[in-house]
């Protein structure tokens, strides 16, 4: 069975840093290329960065360039997002899985992780 436990999320200041944190099991992960995304209310998932499942291959949304890493640790089958530098539209519901691209398809949601940058 496929898990996916989003953690890390919190209330933080504009301008701080946070670490997000992606434990998976029930699938190959190493395999796979991963990605985080988020939602707010009304609005449609969007997908914040991926990581090839190699790890070599990076994408940013624009908005997040020089501001967010993401990385993944196969051995752990655990994926990261350090968020550095953090802004109010930052504010959302952040999950991980499976990027949707390539062929590939996401599996079902987890619970996901809030951030909430306010001051």
């Amino acid at each position: 069975q496929v898990a996916l436990v989003e953690s890390g999320g919190g209330l933080v200041q504009p301008g701080e840093s946070l670490r997000l944190s992606c434990a998976t099991s029930g699938f190959p992960f190493n395999l796979y290329p991963m990605a985080w995304y988020r939602q707010t209310p009304g609005n449609e998932r969007e997908t914040v960065a991926y990581i090839m499942s190699n790890g070599d291959d990076i994408y940013y949304k624009e908005s997040v360039k020089g501001r967010f890493i993401t990385s993944r640790d196969n051995n752990k089958n655990t994926m990261y997002l350090q968020m550095n530098n953090v802004q109010a539209e930052d504010t959302a519901v952040y999950y991980c899985n499976v990027l949707n691209q390539y062929g590939f398809t996401p599996y079902s949601w987890g619970q996901g992780t809030q951030v909430i940058v306010s001051s």
